[in-house]
């Protein structure tokens, strides 16, 4: 492929605020993760994303509560940066098609394109396969909106008999399913995630690498192997840039990670840049921008 340079327009498929007076969020209380206990808000992010010429973002939940979802709805309501949200629902509960409606039905509720469980939590690595929850997948489907997967390599087995199951519903990865790429470990992470994208429904984040690397010392070159892997498997078409701010802050400011996520993409045409930067969050998202 030829190298070429990305389209002016970039859509940030991932990305974080929160307000710690209104609610805690306690896991940002481990070891080393000082740095992400204050407040996080939109007017924080926005100067840094205008001055890199990211155009729209999509707001993604951090809390497995109900309440957070309405409050990002509203704030994207109140935005003219964020084209969507991807929030959270109890996806074992029998009433997920009605708490899905209520959310639309609220204000901002249009901004509502996805749901995301912290499935990495989870202690049975077959959490994605329970009845209810299969259930509950289904009724995302029925809604039109798409699922975002955080989940862990070893939690990539049950993603991809998740989708296959769903071929219905738009599955979208997170940060490439968080590989140990401080430990530059490619197997058997690799082998899963190419069984992953051979299933149509399935798209991926090309996001939260530099926190999995090292994030004192990492490069490039370190991160070149998982970036590669997920293009090679998915294609560019079903690839989305996501910067993960402001959990990226741990090892890189915002405006690293675009140039990061540039360089890993240099040598793809400018058409295929376009895709992981706008095209591919536009549709999997449905974004209106």
């Amino acid at each position: 492929m030829t190298a070429g340079t990305t389209a002016a327009r970039i859509v940030d498929a991932h990305h974080h605020v929160w307000d710690l007076s209104v609610r805690d969020q306690d896991w940002t209380a481990g070891d080393g993760l000082a740095p992400l206990r204050r407040d996080f808000t939109l007017s924080d992010l926005e100067p840094q994303v205008r001055a890199v010429d990211v155009t729209a973002t999509v707001l993604v939940q951090t809390i497995a509560v109900p309440e957070e979802t309405p409050e990002l709805l509203a704030l994207a309501a109140g935005s003219e940066l964020v084209a969507g949200v991807v929030g959270w629902t109890d996806l074992t509960s029998p009433g997920v098609a009605d708490a899905l409606a209520g959310l639309r039905a609220g204000a901002g509720g249009t901004h509502l394109v996805g749901v995301r469980h912290q499935v990495q939590e989870e202690s049975d690595p077959g959490w994605l396969l329970r009845p209810d929850v299969h259930r509950g997948l289904a009724a995302v489907a029925d809604a039109g909106l798409a699922y975002d997967l955080l989940v862990r390599p070893h939690q990539l087995v049950a993603a991809v008999a998740a989708a296959r199951s769903l071929p219905r519903l738009t599955f979208v990865l997170d940060h490439l399913a968080k590989p140990f790429i401080a430990g530059a470990e490619l197997q058997p992470w690799a082998r899963e995630i190419r069984a992953l994208a051979a299933l149509p429904n399935t798209v991926c984040k090309l996001s939260g690498m530099v926190t999995e690397a090292d994030w004192n010392s990492w490069t490039v070159a370190d991160l070149a192997p998982y970036a590669d892997t997920v293009l090679d498997a998915f294609g560019p078409d079903r690839v989305m840039f996501g910067s993960d701010w402001p959990v990226c802050l741990l090892a890189a400011d915002y405006a690293e990670v675009v140039e990061t996520a540039r360089s890993l993409t240099a040598g793809l045409t400018p058409a295929e840049q376009r895709e992981i930067f706008a095209g591919t969050a536009t549709r999997a998202y449905g974004l209106v921008i």
